[in-house]
């Protein structure tokens, strides 16, 4: 019998990720993208795989070094899908029987999104437009050769993921499938989110907000509308009352209705997301999972992937029910309502991640899904109202991690907070562990904060395990999957009832888990894992070792350096930076680093615009200028994604630096 070995940083070079299923409506087969590093690990190649429902074949279906977004034509003859080639993203076609694709549009900052018409004559895309008055192209050769000033008007004026605002809004074209311009159908000062075509092809639906009369920009808003139009983008009409915010819409079968997946930010940021249906003509949204107190979306934190666009709403084929993602205690589940609000459930099992679904003509549903020992495959679920029904899974993306390596599977708690609150936990045991021997634990706390822990397979936990650390992990207050009060519970309480819960979380872990070292403790998280990190040392020395990670340190400074902290600074902690000085010090893990004693690990992306790498440097200097055991390891062009979609090489070196230093303290 081959002996497994354990998990290491490098494995992430081995790993596959699949996603993006989508089945041809000519029935018998799907498409989905295959996406891993490339040979020289320096980014991520993926291509699209063929695959045959009924025997499980499959080939590879395009040649492309990064081709993604496949979309089969409503006839099932063709698939578009995007195509990176000498530095932009295009719309490429295919033949259904392969063959050579051919590149279809050509737009001057490339295309981000596709929907085919239901006619199959046009694309619908999604691109990005200069709003200045000259273009670029206009600009004399001797200025392009000269450093360009950047003039700034708006409050936001970055993003984490696109970097400073380059001056242009995303806007909606037609392409031709046959040829020809991209013929523009939006525009204005506003960028288009999720959109559609109606059934009929005679109009589509768009989800943005429209800056108000005599402005030029709409930053201060945090709500937005869904707009529909004819084809052409003329006759547009405002569908949805002031309140709400709108992230995914899908029109119904009978194109009577759209589904909308929204919330009305009746707790600010922590608002659960709901479904909801709005008539074609307009007026107040009907919410369907009013009685669930569950967010119906995908809000599962994980490692191994990044920017993935989840499943919005799905209608059954006679559009009776919507289909929907759900995250609920760890969880992330496929829910099903009546479009009549008659009834709800969910389908398919629980303790797993389904990232992704689509439904087969015959009702069948084909799902990305992972689990604690799985980044992710794709399964048919058959017989989806059939409880207990075994899937057949389509892919195997990964053998090497049951025929190779020694995983440690985590074990599911819950436990009272002291003041009442149902609070769930993972112990991960260190791989192969000797019964009777102590062994240092390690707390693991997540981002958001509005995100939750769960059941999906976590890299960064099992390459601590086979180090020989045990791993806890819990969903403090704040988190999602325990219903609204609990998601709101840490607003304008960082470092209050949520520090408790992992405090209280640690003792639980060591009264119920002998074999755990109170001695040799440490405690690492990101983001907003990162806050509490540095808010822990601040407060408590338990700790023997501290790993923070792209992490807050500083309100006050964070409200004008983040490309979002003028709102949520204001919605989380509760005030600005001149009017609540102190409050936000209060909250600041930097106003009690004359506490900390506990040696601490900072690690950030010098590209991180969500919690820019200041935050780590103010943090860094006040521990050097105390003598204190630190050290600053600073990730060149990687952004707040680093660890779950940053470049390779770094990702590795992150996962090697955080276990050195538990190795070297601990």
């Amino acid at each position: 019998m081959k002996s497994l070995r354990g998990i290491t940083s490098e494995d992430l070079f081995q790993i596959t990720w699949v996603n993006d299923p989508t089945p041809s409506p000519q029935g018998g087969q799907l498409v989905y993208v295959s996406r891993k590093t490339n040979e020289a690990r320096d980014g991520y190649s993926s291509h699209l795989r063929l695959l045959n429902l009924e025997n499980q074949k499959e080939r590879p279906f395009t040649s492309g070094d990064k081709d993604h977004a496949p979309a089969w034509s409503p006839d099932g003859s063709q698939l578009a899908f995007l195509r990176e080639h000498e530095g932009k993203t295009q719309v490429w076609l295919i033949a259904s029987d392969g063959g050579e694709a051919q590149q279809i549009s050509h737009l001057k900052h490339g295309v981000s999104s596709l929907l085919w018409s239901p006619d199959g004559l046009n694309l619908l895309v999604k691109s990005s437009v200069d709003m200045s008055e000259k273009d670029e192209d206009e600009t004399e050769d001797i200025d392009k050769k000269m450093p360009q000033e950047l003039v700034v008007d708006r409050i936001r004026m970055k993003s984490d993921s696109g970097g400073l605002w380059n001056g242009r809004r995303t806007h909606l074209f037609r392409v031709p499938t046959e040829g020809g311009e991209a013929i523009p159908v939006t525009t204005g000062y506003y960028d288009v989110g999720d959109y559609a075509w109606s059934p009929d092809g005679e109009s589509i639906a768009w989800i943005a907000q429209f800056p108000e009369e005599g402005e030029e920009h709409n930053d201060y808003t945090l709500t937005n509308h869904v707009y529909r139009a004819k084809a052409d983008g003329s006759d547009v009409q405002q569908l949805t009352p002031e309140g709400y915010s709108f992230g995914r819409l899908t029109y119904a079968p009978d194109g009577q209705s759209l589904a909308l997946l929204a919330s009305d930010r009746s707790y600010g940021n922590a608002t659960l997301v709901k479904l909801y249906t709005l008539p074609i003509s307009g007026g107040q949204p009907v919410c369907l999972s009013k009685d669930w107190d569950v967010q119906i979306n995908h809000s599962l934190v994980g490692d191994m992937r990044s920017h993935l666009i989840n499943t919005g709403a799905v209608f059954s084929r006679d559009g009776l029910s919507i289909l929907c993602l759900a995250t609920i205690e760890g969880s992330v589940r496929i829910a099903r309502f009546a479009r009549d609000g008659s009834h709800a459930e969910y389908i398919l099992p629980d303790e797993k991640e389904f990232y992704q679904f689509a439904m087969l003509e015959n009702g069948q549903i084909v799902a990305g899904v992972a689990d604690v020992l799985h980044p992710g495959d794709l399964f048919l679920y058959t017989q989806p109202d059939e409880v207990g029904a075994e899937p057949i899974q389509l892919t195997h993306s990964n053998p090497q991690l049951d025929e190779e390596i020694q995983l440690s599977t985590p074990e599911t708690f819950w436990f009272d907070s002291s003041d009442g609150l149902r609070l769930q936990g993972w112990m991960l045991k260190p791989a192969g562990m000797v019964e009777g021997v102590k062994v240092p634990t390690i707390l693991e706390i997540h981002g958001g904060p509005h995100m939750m822990y769960g059941f999906t397979f976590m890299h960064e936990f099992q390459i601590l395990a086979a180090q020989g650390y045990a791993v806890v992990y819990i969903n403090p207050r704040g988190g999602l999957g325990y219903g609204q009060q609990f998601v709101n519970a840490c607003r304008g309480d960082y470092g209050g009832g949520d520090y408790r819960d992992l405090m209280e979380a640690m003792d639980y872990a060591l009264s119920r888990y002998s074999f755990i070292d109170e001695s040799r403790l440490g405690v690492t998280g990101g983001s907003y894992g990162g806050f509490m990190t540095n808010w822990i040392v601040g407060h408590t020395d338990r700790f023997k070792a501290a790993v923070t990670q792209r992490s807050i340190s500083n309100w006050l400074s964070f409200y004008g350096v983040s490309d979002i902290g003028f709102f949520f600074t204001e919605d989380q902690i509760g005030g600005n930076a001149w009017d609540d000085t102190e409050k936000l010090w209060k909250h600041s893990p930097l106003a009690y680093v004359g506490n900390v004693s506990t040696p601490l690990l900072i690690l950030h992306g010098e590209q991180d615009l969500r919690c820019p790498i200041e935050q780590a440097e103010q943090l860094y200097v006040a521990l050097k200028r105390r003598k204190q055991t630190t050290r600053f390891v600073r990730f060149p062009g990687a952004n707040h994604e680093l660890s779950r979609g940053g470049h390779p090489h770094l990702r590795v070196r992150r996962l090697e630096h955080i276990a050195g230093w538990f190795n070297e303290h601990l």
